[in-house]
């Protein structure tokens, strides 16, 4: 049977010491508590006497740090006098829980803050870095998986995804494609029609479209539209703990949410460019033919006469680097929202902003790959 909490305030000198007695646990301790913290002012240092301590637990432990933090000792370790078996860890615990939280760092002003802020944002980038490239590997692993065993792949997903991510934005991609073919060929008529070479307005067209507009709208636009929409949709499920489930059910978010949208969008993606690509060639037949005087056959006979299918070649190969790219970006950070709408919002933004930067980075990279390639 516990015995009864109690203490005594014993004069040491100048110091009094409190004596504890009895048993100082969470079903003991409730009646001492108001005695404890009428005492409190009386204790000028933190010294404890344990020698006639029973049992004590981290509640009993607590309550008397509590006192002597509340009193003149203030926050001043607490020496233990006498022997007992855990009284001194206790204590320690029930100290290092109570302790208050270190004071915010004083921001930094002027060219010194300015610094700070900069190293700050480099540190993040890099470690952004190294998480999006551990991701894409995890990725490739998981294709590879489902690529040697195809009957785990979810194909209903996919179908799903291709329907969301790919056919529902066929026909913004073909409308934008279709005035930036207008626009470039309307711009090349006139800028080329001041040296006479009107004519090289369809070469322009053309080489613009395949090799470098048809995949890079296509790409953007599906980073605005598709990948806010694949980092709501997995960050959503992510605040709501549907992926925590799914993982108790043994179901792997890589196979069920990942996989299903890289496949849809390797799919997609090229098909889409093709479309654009089509599209901006017709606007600029049109205004061929209608500001220059073209025929569409002509159009469509200068550009099989004239230009290499290596340049159609060239964009379709962006295609499924810039799918890869724009779905590894919105999944991981889908995956990485956490329980606030607020982390939500700021996933969201983020995946667009490094959709759209990697796209851009990836085109010039490839289009310098190109060049020095001769292609």
């Amino acid at each position: 049977m516990a015995a009864e909490a109690a203490f005594d305030l014993l004069e040491d000198g100048a110091a009094p010491v409190l004596a504890l007695s009895g048993d100082w646990t969470l079903d003991t301790i409730a009646a001492r508590e108001r005695d404890l913290d009428a005492l409190a002012p009386r204790l000028r240092a933190a010294i404890i006497d344990v020698a006639k301590l029973g049992r004590m637990d981290l509640a009993g432990a607590y309550l008397v740090q509590r006192t002597f933090r509340q009193g003149p000792a203030g926050e001043a370790r607490i020496e233990v006098r006498g022997e007992h078996a855990n009284a001194a860890g206790l204590l320690q615990t029930a100290r290092n829980s109570a302790a208050t939280p270190a004071p915010a760092p004083e921001p930094l002003h002027g060219a010194l803050g300015l610094l700070y802020r900069i190293g700050q944002e480099v540190a993040g980038i890099g470690e952004e870095i190294i998480a999006t490239a551990g991701f894409l590997g995890e990725i490739l692993v998981v294709l590879s998986k489902l690529i040697v065993r195809p009957k785990r792949i979810r194909w209903v997903s996919v179908v799903h995804a291709m329907e969301a991510a790919g056919l529902a934005a066929l026909p913004i991609v073909a409308m934008l494609a279709f005035f930036i073919g207008l626009v470039i060929a309307y711009l090349g008529a006139r800028i080329l029609g001041d040296f006479g070479a009107q004519v090289f307005t369809v070469d322009l067209v053309a080489f613009s479209m395949m090799r470098e507009f048809g995949v890079v709208i296509t790409a953007v636009l599906l980073a605005g539209r598709t990948n806010s929409a694949f980092t709501a949709e997995i960050g959503a499920m992510k605040m709501r703990q549907e992926i925590d489930a799914m993982r108790v059910m043994g179901i792997k978010p890589m196979e069920a949410l990942v996989a299903p949208r890289v496949l849809a969008m390797l799919v997609m993606t090229p098909l889409l460019t093709f479309t654009a690509v089509m599209a901006g060639l017709f606007g600029g037949l049109l205004v061929c033919w209608v500001d220059l005087g073209v025929s569409p056959v002509l159009f469509v006979s200068r550009i099989a006469e004239g230009i290499p299918a290596r340049h159609f070649w060239v964009g379709m190969v962006k295609a499924p680097v810039f799918a890869l790219t724009l779905t590894v970006i919105a999944c991981r950070q889908g995956l990485a929202v956490g329980g606030d709408v607020g982390s939500l919002g700021r996933r969201v933004t983020a995946s667009v902003v490094q959709a759209i930067f990697m796209v851009i980075l990836l085109d010039a990279l490839f289009a310098l790959w190109f060049l020095e390639m001769d292609l």
